[in-house]
């Protein structure tokens, strides 16, 4: 511990400098109904940034219109620049920087009836039919939506761009033996299946140049049988320190298309997304959501035992996400190693949560892991615990 950086300190992110080492990880918000940026979408980051973040990161942003994986997604069209533009400048007039996340959803958009591609034709259960397979001027004309994206990006003023190498999205969807079944280049060894990973990273790395940092989310495992686990995962993370592209790697798993609770861990929410959903979906939801969402016992840093092999294997900064709660668990992931610690519902739950932590006036978060914000994502995604609250003071009133 004597040696370990202090988390609430100022730091270095490639080439910007962050005011702690506390990140907001990439929360879907769902507040861009009209896919345009909303007034509510800048006062959640803006409020994140305010409680003492680093920096707040804007949560999946497609790429392209056939990337999107939700019908309320924002996706990073040259109309959406002035928007994000006013985001960033309300974030960093709280002294914070901004990132946002961006990916292609891949077999995931075919849950909201796109005509979604995977690199080999893929069951997807959201939409009960198969993809369609990724050509290679398919792959081509990606990695350059991601360039494009970021450029956008610049051109609004944020500070880093993440790139979404996980959660069964498009990327994730090559990396995994499971999924990827091809037999040209993109296919077959962990080498050719992390090539379109590592072309869209050396691409959005030309883009942001020095004036923006890189970070990239991978999964460590994907938490189903047969697909990506740590001895391939961590062969992709050297090939992409190799590479040297990326200023941090955000260490996490699980997948939306496959196995959504393996990232959340805790409280399935079934009935509660199920009430938020059509009612097709919503019955199929009551009677095969247990089936696809899984639960897992909540366990705070539930993946340190996994981060902690790429912290042995690495030597590029590294981002540790995954229920971390408590000021302690901070503390021990900077003693572990780790420059940076991601953290999510915690501050759904309390955006103060950094100054609160950074002033002594808490050592954890309180939220209690029921995961029923998953369930807002359609309203604009909050903790039900704090509206509740609201509204039993205004009763009370």
């Amino acid at each position: 511990m004597t040696h370990a950086p202090d988390p609430f300190a100022p730091a270095r992110l490639g080439p910007i400098d962050l005011r702690n080492r506390i990140l907001k990880a990439a929360t879907f918000e769902g507040m861009t109904g009209d896919q345009t940026v909303s007034d509510r979408l800048v006062a959640f980051h803006r409020a994140m940034a305010k409680g003492g973040v680093a920096m707040s990161t804007v949560a999946f942003l497609a790429v392209s219109p056939e990337g999107a994986g939700t019908p309320n997604e924002l996706v990073l069209r040259d109309e959406v620049v002035p928007g994000l533009r006013r985001l960033a400048d309300a974030v960093h007039g709280e002294g914070a920087a901004v990132s946002a996340q961006i990916g292609h959803a891949g077999a995931v958009a075919a849950g909201v009836g796109l005509p979604a591609i995977g690199p080999s034709r893929i069951f997807s259960p959201l939409a009960m039919k198969r993809t369609r397979e990724a050509s290679v001027a398919d792959i081509r004309r990606i990695v350059g939506d991601f360039a494009a994206a970021t450029r956008r990006l610049r051109e609004a003023g944020f500070d880093a761009v993440e790139v979404h190498l996980g959660h069964g999205y498009l990327p994730s969807e090559f990396l995994s033996p499971k999924l990827n079944r091809r037999r040209d280049e993109w296919g077959g060894s962990i080498g050719n299946r992390a090539r379109f990973a590592r072309e869209i990273v050396k691409a959005v790395r030309e883009v942001a140049g020095d004036r923006m940092a890189v970070l990239a989310k991978l999964n460590m495992a994907d938490g189903v049988p047969g697909g990506l686990w740590l001895d391939e995962s961590l062969e992709v993370a050297r090939m992409l320190e190799a590479d040297g592209g990326l200023d941090a790697l955000e260490l996490t798993g699980g997948s939306s298309l496959q196995n959504p609770m393996y990232l959340f861990r805790g409280e399935a929410p079934v009935e509660e997304m199920a009430a938020s959903m059509p009612k097709a979906v919503a019955l199929g939801l009551k009677l095969f959501g247990r089936f696809f969402f899984k639960a897992y016992p909540f366990e705070e840093a539930y993946f340190r035992s996994y981060a902690r092999q790429f912290r042995d294997a690495l030597s590029m900064p590294l981002v540790m996400l995954g229920g971390i709660n408590r000021r302690d668990t901070i503390e021990r992931a900077m003693a572990e190693g780790f420059e940076f610690v991601a953290m999510g519902r915690g501050l759904v739950r309390d955006p103060e949560l950094v100054n609160r932590m950074a002033r002594g006036e808490a050592s954890e978060s309180l939220c209690v892991h029921c995961n029923k914000c998953m369930a807002s994502i359609y309203a604009g995604t909050h903790c039900v615990l704090v509206e509740e609250g609201r509204r039993a003071g205004a009763t009370s009133a």
